[in-house]
């Protein structure tokens, strides 16, 4: 059911949003009103014709692309005498689906229990049932039945407990960064093939699925970029049109990610139909947590997907070759130059070539230039240890005492 503007491309996320959830679509339902019923935001009028259809087809969920209060949501399961769920409360369901980690599984519960606790009057009845299906699944039946205090302070334990995951995050970049690694992060719209992108540049094997929201959990892997430089890349949760607020506050931890990165990875479907106002609700989620700033660069995957024809249309809007990449994730199309352009974007941290000179007893400096650096030779003379090497600028303020006479030009 969808009242939204552009109803078509609503319901079809709509319904592959319910395919994802695990249920079946057996009809859907336009309605079109200058001004939403507050009582049942459809109106009397469309409501008993949703009774009337909910009947002829048997179907037991009814699912509205909406968010609906508290007091609309209970009208028109009274009105139906039928289990009714929001946009909000779908995505909440695939996201529990979908958590693996003990974070990703407190991210959700907390996001859940923010939607639940404004809609508690007036459905002790229903929820001290057990539940099954679609909008039910998360928190368990026990939690259900809590009192607003309870509920309060389980939310309160679950804050604690993700801010202690955020000080834990922000205490390992802290150690990353004295020797500061780039971090690279992927961001894009739910399913624009980010991990599979991931798992192609990094040879990870991240779930890679056609189904929304496939990737919750963040995910870092070491890359080597065409200059040697080692960066850190993330894979991180796909955004969505009006992503629900209480999700993306709930997942402020795995978020950051996206904010501290060096460099973001704009990941679009150039296959999609709605790619531009896919790629506008992305930025629109970026600027509500703060990293609409940051350095970007722009991945147009899924080219295998198009005709000749298109691809050469696409080809010729393509902005600045540092800017834009068309590629393949799945067939690899296109990889190289990412790498290239994520070279050539990401300022952080240049390259530099130096000449070292170690003791044997100097192994842990030693350890510094193979690890974040490459060697390009090595001789080993009257217990010492001569290294011409290319190594971050930030690596070579740290050997500085170890640094020779500059090492000569390449020829």
């Amino acid at each position: 059911m969808s009242t939204a503007p552009g109803s078509d491309d609503s319901l079809r996320e709509l319904s592959e949003l319910a395919r994802t959830a695990g249920a079946v679509v057996v009809e859907t339902v336009v309605q079109s009103r200058e001004r939403l019923d507050p009582a049942t935001l459809v109106g009397r009028g469309k409501l008993d014709e949703i009774r009337e259809r909910l009947a002829a087809t048997g179907a037991i969920l009814l699912m509205f692309d909406s968010d609906l209060t508290p007091t609309q949501q209970r009208n028109i399961e009274s009105s139906t005498d039928c289990r009714v769920v929001d946009r909000t409360q779908v995505i909440l369901d695939i996201f529990a689906r979908h958590a693996r980690t003990r974070e990703g599984q407190l991210q959700v519960e907390l996001a859940q229990l923010n939607y639940l606790l404004p809609r508690l009057a007036g459905r002790g009845v229903e929820m001290s049932r057990l539940g099954g299906g679609i909008g039910t699944r998360g928190p368990g039946e026990t939690q259900l039945e809590m009192d607003r205090r309870r509920i309060r302070r389980r939310i309160a334990l679950l804050e604690e407990s993700l801010e202690t995951v955020r000080r834990q995050r922000m205490h390992r970049r802290s150690r990353r960064a004295t020797v500061p690694v780039p971090t690279i992060a992927l961001a894009g719209y739910t399913n624009a093939g980010k991990s599979t992108l991931f798992n192609r540049l990094t040879q990870a094997r991240v779930t890679a699925s056609p189904q929304m929201f496939a990737t919750l959990d963040p995910t870092l892997r070491v890359l080597e970029l065409p200059s040697h430089r080692r960066v850190l890349v993330s894979d991180t949760v796909g955004f969505i049109r009006n992503l629900p607020h209480t999700l993306i506050k709930a997942f402020r931890a795995t978020l950051e990610e996206v904010c501290e990165a060096d460099l973001i990875l704009l990941v679009s479907d150039c296959s999609s139909p709605n790619r531009a106002q896919q790629e506008a609700d992305v930025r629109k989620v970026l600027e509500e947590i703060g990293a609409l700033d940051k350095p970007m660069l722009h991945v147009w995957n899924k080219m295998d997907l198009l005709t000749p024809a298109e691809r050469g249309a696409l080809r010729l809007r393509l902005p600045d070759k540092d800017d834009a990449v068309p590629l393949s994730a799945l067939t690899g199309e296109g990889i190289a130059e990412l790498l290239q352009a994520m070279d050539r974007r990401l300022t952080v941290d240049p390259v530099e070539r130096v000449h070292l000179r170690f003791t044997q007893r100097q192994g842990r400096e030693l350890s510094w230039v193979y690890e974040y650096g490459r060697v390009l030779r090595r001789e080993d003379k009257n217990g010492r240890v001569e290294i011409e090497a290319e190594v971050p600028q930030s690596l070579r303020g740290r050997l500085q005492a170890f640094v020779r006479d500059p090492a000569p030009s390449r020829p």
